[in-house]
């Protein structure tokens, strides 16, 4: 089974992404915001992270930028789930090294076109 990192610090938007995704036979973990995914990442690293741009403490680019950095692992899929959607903050995520773009709101049909899109499903 895939395993997901669904990371945002809306508690919804995690319920709403953890149904749609068990749905999609991920096993899902969920981290508050980008130092808390670190963590989490640094315990048990998942094949996708579904991660949100605008976060308190370290936000979803910083946490990126920190993810790709790291020698030694198997780098998982990031696909970033947020509102910014003007093409300079799609632009630096790319950059960044995500893989794919999703705007809010999403729904199942959107993460599964993604997530096919990227070989996951």
């Amino acid at each position: 089974m895939k395993s997901c990192l669904v990371v945002d610090d809306s508690k919804v938007i995690r319920k709403v992404a953890r149904r749609i995704l068990e749905e999609l036979n991920f096993e899902v973990d969920e981290a508050v915001d980008g130092k808390d995914a670190l963590d989490a990442c640094d315990r048990n690293l998942p094949d996708v992270v579904l991660l949100d741009w605008n976060m308190p403490i370290m936000n979803g680019l910083e946490f990126l930028i920190e993810l790709r950095s790291l020698d030694g692992i198997e780098q998982p899929i990031v696909v970033f789930c947020t509102t910014e959607n003007d093409m300079s903050h799609i632009r630096q995520a790319i950059e960044a090294g995500a893989n794919e773009y999703i705007m809010k709101p999403f729904d199942r049909e959107i993460i599964e076109a993604k997530f096919s899109q990227v070989g996951l499903l």
